[in-house]
């Protein structure tokens, strides 16, 4: 589950004549920069005066080859794509750029009340943004495969390629307790242009996005990525079963099924299919295996 990774960082472009106009752009409207120069560069350490550019600077830079966005659409099932896009050969800046506008065709809508106007969100920009960008200054880019956007109409999941970096459990990740930020340079640049707005708080920054909504983000590690859902923000419906059955959890207490079974007038067996149920909809955290297993509500 963790990896020792290859220090892009580190390592030098391949490519040398590089530009950064969009770079540029986002530069001068963020942080005010009036004069982007090389010494600029230098100051953030994409440049140095001996060995030139590093690989930090081509995926910022405007001939970035590096893999980068694919973005699928679905319609009513996987067998209906009503959009495909791939972002990639341009700056890491302009693909973040792109993928937020493709988010925001689908994702919001304008209400009207009156005179007035107002965009609502079905998932939270907030959240999307921050995910994108955590994939972005996250992932492995010695992986030769794309950060995956596939949008569902009641999700979406961000896969990025890589696994947690050594010494992060699966735990302390998806609580958001301790970030390890595996490619500091490029997140001190996403912070000043004011991509991300404090360097390891994604997650909690995404949870807070989602702290009205009884449907919440989900965190994986598997072993060759990591994989954020986003669910569509609003109540989920329970039936009066699952109700009882969540209705006898703890968000802070682990519960075997028995002691569920126990406070339920079904049979194990029917307790058990109801927790999947309720596990699926995302309302309830199994934890452990065997007779290790316990249940509480997600919080």
């Amino acid at each position: 589950m963790f990896e020792k990774y290859l220090d892009c960082e580190s390592l030098l472009a391949e490519n040398q004549d590089l530009t950064f106009d969009y770079f540029e752009k986002w530069a001068k409207r963020e942080i005010g920069l009036e004069n982007f120069s090389q010494d600029i560069l230098r100051i953030l350490n994409l440049y140095d005066d001996d060995l030139g550019y590093n690989q930090v600077a081509e995926l910022l830079s405007d001939q970035n080859s590096f893999p980068g966005i694919e973005l699928i659409h679905f319609g009513d099932s996987i067998n209906v794509i009503t959009k495909r896009a791939t972002f990639d050969h341009e700056s890491v800046l302009k693909e973040l750029d792109d993928t937020v506008n493709v988010f925001l065709d689908y994702y919001s809508y304008e209400e009207i009340s009156g005179m007035t106007r107002k965009k609502v969100f079905r998932i939270p920009e907030e959240a999307f943004r921050e995910t994108v960008a955590n994939a972005l200054m996250h992932r492995t880019w010695d992986i030769p495969a794309q950060i995956r956007v596939m949008m569902f109409d009641d999700r979406i999941e961000v896969t990025s390629p890589g696994v947690l970096p050594a010494g992060l459990s699966e735990e302390e990740y998806s609580r958001g307790n301790i970030s390890i930020l595996r490619n500091p340079i490029l997140g001190n640049i996403f912070y000043r242009l004011h991509i991300v707005e404090t360097l390891g708080t994604g997650i909690l920054r995404i949870q807070e996005a989602y702290k009205d909504s009884e449907r919440k983000p989900i965190f994986e590690a598997f072993a060759n990525s990591v994989k954020v859902t986003l669910p569509v923000q609003g109540q989920v419906e329970m039936t009066s079963v699952e109700g009882l059955a969540y209705d006898t959890l703890s968000k802070n207490i682990l519960k075997p099924i028995g002691e569920i079974t126990d406070a339920l007038p079904y049979s194990r067996s029917k307790v058990s299919r109801i927790l999947k149920d309720l596990i699926a909809k995302n309302l309830v955290v199994k934890v452990g295996n065997g007779r290790g297993t316990r249940y509480k509500k997600r919080t």
